[in-house]
């Protein structure tokens, strides 16, 4: 391959990942606005302080996609949630499954991308973790890696 096509093949692996952290993004801010309106009073400064940062960080998002020659995709008029949304224990929930769901696009965007983007994005998915570490009450040990993030099961047997 040569270094050309290897080129456009990288460049193209990191425009698909800052467009999915984008995405990303436009749902945390939808979601925080949800989360926004039921966490609680005393919760309020958290969820506008991440609400703002997931703004930036869109806004961010959206200048790196035009700078990679590709085309920002606009976020959509609502967002599906995961789960019902009643009170301020939901409220928390949806505020950590955000920050995990941020977390683990912006690991795809360490893995695809270089300099500064690189480092930006270790930014970012260090914040979410942190966020959802102050959400949750506690952190788990990869965060934006949620195949290592979840419990390991019991040791299995083997058959003989």
């Amino acid at each position: 391959m040569s270094s050309e096509v290897s080129g456009k093949a990288e460049a193209s692996g990191e425009l698909k990942a800052v467009q999915a952290a984008l995405r990303a993004e436009h749902a945390a801010v939808y979601g925080y606005g949800i989360v926004g309106g039921k966490a609680g009073e005393e919760r309020q400064a958290e969820a506008q302080a991440a609400y703002d940062a997931h703004r930036a960080r869109r806004d961010a998002l959206t200048r790196a996609v035009r700078d990679l020659n590709g085309k920002p995709e606009p976020a959509a008029a609502a967002y599906a949630l995961p789960f019902p949304v009643t009170d301020a224990d939901a409220a928390v929930r949806l505020a950590v499954e955000l920050e995990e769901r941020v977390a683990g696009v912006y690991s795809d965007v360490v893995r695809a991308a270089g300099g500064e983007r690189r480092r930006d994005a270790a930014q970012a998915l260090r914040e979410a973790a942190v966020r959802a570490a102050r959400w949750r009450g506690g952190s788990v040990a990869f965060p934006g890696l949620a195949e290592r993030a979840a419990p390991a099961g019991p040791p299995s047997t083997p058959r003989t």
